[in-house]
């Protein structure tokens, strides 16, 4: 097997970096297509633009919720898009994690536009019994949505 690869010729060595610069080529450009959309998403509106009635609904395709189980301790990063349910998702998702059988140790968030970022960091109270995860996602992503 190891005769075959060093048996290529210098041409086929070629080829082969060729088609696999190629491969990377395509990659990148996939990649920094990916950023600049991500950085258009993040960025605040131009003035004027961005600007929601009353009455319309937040968009919840870029609402994200995530919950690390670090053993005795979790992390919960919430997003949320709309400014109009966020001002009580901190003490929503800090009752949430209380409930579920875990001590607040500290809890953040910073909006940028119309969007709040939320982490909390908490530790188990019942190391025997711990945290389930599952449900405290399952029930976060309920209020996020």
């Amino acid at each position: 097997m190891y005769l075959h690869q060093y048996a290529l010729s210098q041409l086929e060595q070629l080829e082969q970096a060729a088609v696999y610069i190629g491969q990377l080529s395509r990659r990148i450009e996939k990649l920094k297509k990916k950023k600049e959309e991500a950085a258009a998403a993040t960025s605040p509106p131009p003035a004027g633009e961005g600007m929601r009635s009353a009455g319309s609904l937040p968009s919840s395709s870029s609402s994200k919720v995530e919950v690390r189980d670090l053993g005795t301790s979790i992390e919960v990063s919430l997003m949320r898009n709309g400014v109009e349910r966020n001002y009580f998702i901190m003490y929503e998702a800090i009752t949430v994690v209380e409930q579920e059988g875990a001590e607040v140790v500290s809890a953040s968030f910073s909006t940028v536009a119309d969007k709040i970022f939320l982490t909390i960091h908490a530790r188990v109270k019942i190391t025997r019994v711990g945290v389930e995860t599952a449900r405290l996602y399952k029930r976060l992503k309920e209020m996020v949505y």
